[in-house]
């Protein structure tokens, strides 16, 4: 299919700060809120969009092109689209890409995603990591900028902001095969497709819980081990989910943590969070391992992060992991039970796959723990 750059609706996008960014229309027509953050992957866009840890965000791509080569309905990381909104300069109306099934306009507009291209996001990304990430509108059916922002004005900051109960399971479900030698249960708080995949592929059978599970019900599954999923919003306000993390942690069964159950982990065991200025989205983000001393490239999506100096104080915490970009903490373990975890996504989609390994120590060390 030929590729079409069309789009002739006007739009707008406006930051909390009042900066304005003109453009033309893409996806559905109409307004949309959230804060605004960037990704700096140049490929993926499907598996970015349906990201649970996306929820409640406008993502900038910084790559030139987007949607040239569709939608391919196997390329997706949870039921639905989860971002507010996308920012990008060139949009594709057509896709050229032959098993593709539909064009990105016609998935945004299906899934009711309002978009703006035609933006200078080269300008937009300097003026984000100079003013760090903040709130914004995009609207494609009024240009009043008052109007907007009054409206903006009523949107929540996202700290201080709980979201994983809008993308967690309402019901406990089951991934892979019954007769696989692992049991694994999943914390859900917006967990990815392809962290399900990557368990399943190393012989784990799983059952994927509600975020708000008791540890009764979780026993109930006689996991030989917990996964605690990625998800979206500030982790510091999920007081019962750290308090069940905690619970889960003190079983002494092994544990693996990625992003947000990074973090829940970490908080679990008395080390505070914060909002970073920016945050890390992309796909080449470098990480140190410290215990081999190889560095890996990783894919990343977070805005929240520990706070380093609580790691180094607590004397039951090793740090295994950082980014060589800014020295913030990557990955931690447990240094009395095997409970480990790390700020990345190993199983990537979209990214490198330098941290798949990480899969094969959870199962090392459930193998190690029960004897297997």
């Amino acid at each position: 299919m030929q590729l079409k750059y069309t789009s002739t609706a006007p739009a707008i996008l406006v930051l909390e700060d009042g900066t304005v960014f003109e453009g033309k229309a893409a996806g559905k027509i109409g307004t949309t809120f959230g804060e605004i953050c960037f990704n700096t992957g140049m490929t993926g866009y499907q598996e970015i969009y349906t990201d649970p840890s996306y929820f409640g965000q406008v993502v900038v791509m910084t790559n030139a092109h987007i949607g040239n080569y569709g939608v391919e309905e196997n390329e997706v990381e949870s039921g639905s689209v989860k971002i507010s909104g996308m920012v990008c300069k060139k949009f594709n109306h057509g896709y050229s890409r032959p098993r593709a099934q539909k064009s990105l306009q016609s998935y945004f507009e299906e899934a009711g995603i309002v978009a703006i291209c035609e933006v200078d996001t080269r300008a937009l990304v300097r003026y984000i990591r100079n003013k760090g990430a903040m709130n914004c509108v995009i609207s494609s059916e009024t240009t009043d900028v008052d109007q907007l922002k009054a409206q903006l004005a009523k949107i929540p900051s996202m700290e201080g902001l709980e979201l994983s109960s809008h993308v967690s399971t309402k019901t406990p479900f089951t991934f892979g095969d019954e007769q696989s030698p692992y049991r694994v249960a999943v914390m859900d708080y917006g967990v990815k497709t392809n962290i399900l995949r990557s368990l399943a592929e190393r012989g784990c059978y799983l059952k994927v819980f509600p975020m708000d599970t008791k540890l009764e019900e979780l026993k109930a599954f006689q996991p030989h081990g917990y996964m605690l999923s990625n998800g979206p919003g500030d982790p510091g306000v999920m007081k019962v989910q750290i308090e069940g993390v905690k619970q889960i942690v003190d079983t002494m069964l092994p544990v693996f943590g990625i992003c947000l159950g990074h973090q829940l982990l970490c908080l679990s065991q008395g080390v505070q969070t914060y909002k970073m200025h920016n945050g890390h989205r992309g796909i080449n983000h470098p990480v140190k391992n410290l215990i081999t001393g190889q560095s890996e490239i990783t894919s990343q999506n977070h805005g929240f992060t520990v706070d380093a100096k609580d790691v180094e104080a607590n004397t039951n915490l090793e740090v295994t992991h950082f980014n060589l970009n800014d020295n913030t903490v990557e990955g931690v373990r447990l240094k009395d039970r095997p409970a480990f975890s790390v700020q990345y996504h190993p199983e990537a989609n979209p990214g490198p796959y330098d941290s798949r390994y990480l899969f094969d120590d959870f199962i090392a060390n459930i193998r190690s723990y029960w004897r297997l």
